[in-house]
């Protein structure tokens, strides 16, 4: 774990000392939240602790409000599995659980409805799904899953989707000679390096995703670039070993150069090729996906 996540954590540790006051949706830790004896609903009070946490600051981060925040609770209560399949959901229920407003319920629940976590029917209410009907692919449900028991299994299939888009994008970018898209990837590579040499992984990482999502959207196509989100998802929860360029390293950032200058000479296999180094970068993406072979 990162010095900020760790930071960040401790913070969060510290929060959950005391008791949260009405609207304070964010600070509840699940199982001593006010409203749990009204509901006398076991799933709500085995939920895990440290889960919550990890939502209480994506939630914060993304400055959603009350909404975004239920959606956060709620979405990675359902994929932990807390909340398990067919599991009745009552907005009157969670709005007391929440001390929330049946708008702010109500909201939330189609915007999990969206993403496929719950289903809303006459006479029958709303229930959670099973996994077969999530939408794997949104934003949201790849970061429940990788800060969730499910961890392990969503990074290793996002570094396999990685390894399927990107050397593609890689090559397809290299045919789309945009002299400003091609500076503004150089640029992202300096800014790397400058935060590399100051042991600022934040600049880094964000610098890192900006480039691979840029690189994808300069790769002419449509498909390819609606699965960007994909990519994004992968370097923002990159905590675990298997999502390519986790860590601020020297290897990691000659690699992105060699993809810039293969992408200004117009050479797509240069440009697939130093894709491919980049995700194998660390030994534990190597045991996930093979490595290119020598031709």
């Amino acid at each position: 774990m990162s010095t900020l996540a760790h930071t960040m954590m401790t913070a969060a540790r510290s929060a959950d000392s005391g008791l949260a006051g009405p609207g304070e949706l964010d600070r509840y830790p699940y199982s001593d939240s006010p409203g749990t004896e009204r509901l006398g609903v076991p799933a709500w009070e085995n939920a895990d602790q440290e889960l919550g946490r990890v939502g209480r600051r994506a939630a914060g981060n993304r400055g959603r409000g009350l909404h975004g925040q239920l959606v956060q609770q709620l979405g990675q209560m359902i994929v932990s599995g807390d909340l398990g399949a067919d599991r009745p959901l009552v907005p009157e229920e969670i709005g007391q659980r929440f001390e929330v407003s049946r708008t702010v319920v109500r909201e939330s629940l189609r915007v999990l409805e969206a993403k496929g976590l719950v289903s809303a029917r006459p006479n029958v209410g709303t229930r959670v799904r099973p996994v077969s009907d999530w939408n794997l692919l949104d934003p949201d449900i790849i970061e429940w899953r990788a800060f969730g028991p499910q961890r392990d299994d969503q990074r290793r299939e996002l570094s396999e989707l990685r390894w399927t888009i990107e050397p593609l994008a890689a090559r397809l970018a290299a045919g789309h000679g945009r002299e400003e898209v091609q500076q503004r990837l150089g640029d992202m590579v300096e800014i790397m390096g400058h935060a590399l040499a100051q042991g600022d992984s934040l600049t880094f990482s964000r610098a890192d995703s900006e480039f691979h999502s840029l690189l994808i959207q300069v790769a002419g196509n449509r498909m390819l670039e609606h699965l960007s989100g994909i990519v994004s998802a992968a370097l923002h929860v990159s905590g675990g070993p298997v999502t390519g360029c986790e860590r601020p390293t020297e290897a990691s950032l000659v690699h992105h150069g060699r993809i810039v200058d293969a992408l200004a000479a117009a050479d797509g296999t240069a440009a697939e090729t130093a894709m491919r180094q980049l995700l194998t970068v660390h030994p534990e993406v190597e045991r996930v996906v093979p490595a290119p072979r020598e031709h």
